[in-house]
């Protein structure tokens, strides 16, 4: 099981913001179900959609700025990660992910 780090963004007001006005990437994880966009960003991202069960179950890589990403709707945990995470860290879809939430 792979142990990942993250920044719990828990309001609405955390969520909305994001990684939006940042110039360095972070990794964060949050709950909506209606896709994400990067309009506005400065940098690449890559996503990782979880299921119920911490479970990957979608991917996206170098999700470059100003772009939509939507996934099925039934997933509503997200992590936002550093470009180049999911490669560095071999994620994969079906393996289950252990959250370190701060």
């Amino acid at each position: 099981m792979l142990v990942i780090s993250a920044f719990h963004l828990k309001s609405m007001e955390e969520k909305t913001a994001g990684l939006l006005g940042t110039t360095k990437p972070k990794t964060v994880f949050f709950t909506t179900r209606f896709g994400i966009h990067t309009f506005f960003m400065k940098y690449p991202i890559d996503i990782v959609i979880l299921d119920a069960k911490s479970r990957v179950v979608g991917l996206r890589e170098n999700l470059r700025p100003n772009r939509i990403f939507a996934w099925n709707p039934l997933h509503k945990n997200v992590l936002e990660m550093p470009h180049g995470s999911i490669r560095n860290l071999k994620i994969k879809i079906g393996q289950e992910i252990e959250l370190r939430l701060s």
